[in-house]
């Protein structure tokens, strides 16, 4: 297979190799270019030997230059390949359970395990082979992968693939080559939660310290779940036992080998009504983009940024759209911020997920739509601020791809979009520009 070279960094080792836009990259030192994988591990050394093809002519041109230096080559595309896509109907696919009409990208199912070394993206491993994972471990490669129960027949049940059970025995042989992993569990009431937690997190612990973390996140259910699988959103009750299950297995880690392993995600603790535990349950925060330990974060940090802060600013008012879930807990922040700064008003909205349904409570999955059909006949005061989550990373667009500009219009207020970081977060509602 050849990569075709879209073009060459100025300056760099292959543009002073007269390595040209054109040219297809064939192999680097006998290792055959596949992807991006092949290239940035064989392109590593300091001197390459590359076979280059153009025109149906094949020539060898040889590198020098300093070891772990880029080549300075660019590809049509990211990975120089396709992006592999999921091959399994899990019974709790969020994907599955969203309207029709919205934008192409948001259809695709990613397992792509390129993607899990480079982005963090997580695998199910169903869509690999002996090969791929033989190149894994070759490449030293540490991985995230999807595992959501380690009982083979349960998986293969859950995620609707025969081969989902066998792909189980790629974990130990990743963790015998030395490879770390992060998994996480998308846990379902009356299907993998119960004993069936109790034993997924049990063989697990059996591989640390390969196993660096897991996180354990509620399934989400939406209203478009015509056809699917019969699956329904945690109890109270229920969101407390699975608090409990982790919370055991976590301190036998923590006991044996000094690192609690599994933590359950910050919206287990909204549905069972409980505090969220202090900052050193969390430790360094493995799982930290898998919404697990992101409340505590924020909490400490703004009462860090407080301890520090202005507070000589004018009277001013702020509204804060968020999703129900996290509604009390940003009043208990507002609280926290008026009384330091009580010329300063802040009014907490937690916006219902018409779109989605009401059992979608978190703020990354609120549409444009429904802040606008909530807080069109409110006084939003000076700005309206917003999580960040609830936009496109690279671009101001809600999931319903109304804009921000769009939102602003029909609510007449500016929006100010908050990362989910304490300083940040007070210097939106303070209105300090960075």
């Amino acid at each position: 297979m050849a990569a075709d070279i879209t073009g060459v960094v100025h300056g760099s080792p292959a543009y002073r190799a007269k390595i040209s836009a054109g040219d297809s990259l064939i192999s680097i030192n006998g290792h055959e270019i596949n992807d991006v994988l092949d290239y940035m591990f064989y392109s590593a050394e300091d001197r390459l030997v590359l076979v280059l093809e153009r025109d149906g002519v094949q020539r060898e041109t040889v590198v020098i230059k300093s070891e772990f230096d880029e080549l300075g080559l660019e590809f049509q595309s990211f990975l120089m390949d396709k992006k592999r896509s999921c091959s399994n109907k899990c019974i709790f696919c969020f994907i599955d359970q969203m309207p029709k009409g919205m934008r192409e990208t948001l259809y695709f199912k990613d397992d792509d395990a390129r993607l899990s070394f480079l982005q963090g993206n997580y695998v199910t491993l169903t869509n690999l082979d002996d090969k791929d994972i033989d190149r894994i471990c070759e490449m030293r490669l540490n991985i995230n992968v999807s595992v959501h129960t380690t009982e083979p027949e349960l998986r293969c049940k859950m995620m609707n693939n025969r081969f989902a059970g066998d792909k189980l025995r790629y974990l130990r042989k990743m963790a015998d080559s030395g490879l770390f992993m992060n998994c996480q569990i998308v846990c379902c009431p009356e299907i993998n939660d119960g004993v069936h937690l109790e034993r997924t997190l049990s063989d697990l612990a059996e591989l640390m310290p390969q196993i660096q973390s897991v996180a354990v996140v509620p399934v989400g259910v939406t209203k478009f779940r015509e056809g699917l699988y019969p699956l329904r959103p945690f109890t109270r009750e229920e969101a407390g036992a699975v608090i409990d299950i982790i919370e055991r297995k976590a301190a036998e880690c923590l006991e044996k080998w000094d690192t609690r392993m599994c933590y359950p995600a910050d919206e287990f603790y909204l549905l069972a009504g409980r505090d969220i535990p202090e900052a050193e349950f969390y430790e360094d925060y493995p799982q930290y983009e898998n919404g697990v330990g992101l409340m505590r974060s924020l909490y400490d940090e703004v009462v860090e940024a407080l301890e520090s802060c202005d507070t000589d600013i004018p009277k001013r008012k702020v509204t804060l759209a968020t999703g129900t879930a996290a509604e009390e807990f940003h009043r208990t922040l507002s609280k926290m911020i008026m009384k330091r700064i009580p010329q300063l008003t802040i009014e907490v909205v937690g916006i219902v997920n018409h779109f989605f349904g009401e059992t979608i409570t978190v703020a990354g999955l609120v549409t444009g739509g429904d802040l606008i059909d909530q807080l069109k006949e409110r006084d939003l005061g000076d700005q309206l601020l917003i999580p960040s989550v609830m936009l496109k990373a690279d671009e101001p667009v809600f999931l319903d791809d109304l804009t921000v500009d769009d939102v602003e219009k029909a609510l007449g207020i500016t929006i100010r979009p908050s990362r989910n970081d304490g300083f940040d977060y007070l210097d939106c509602i303070l209105g300090i520009e960075i």
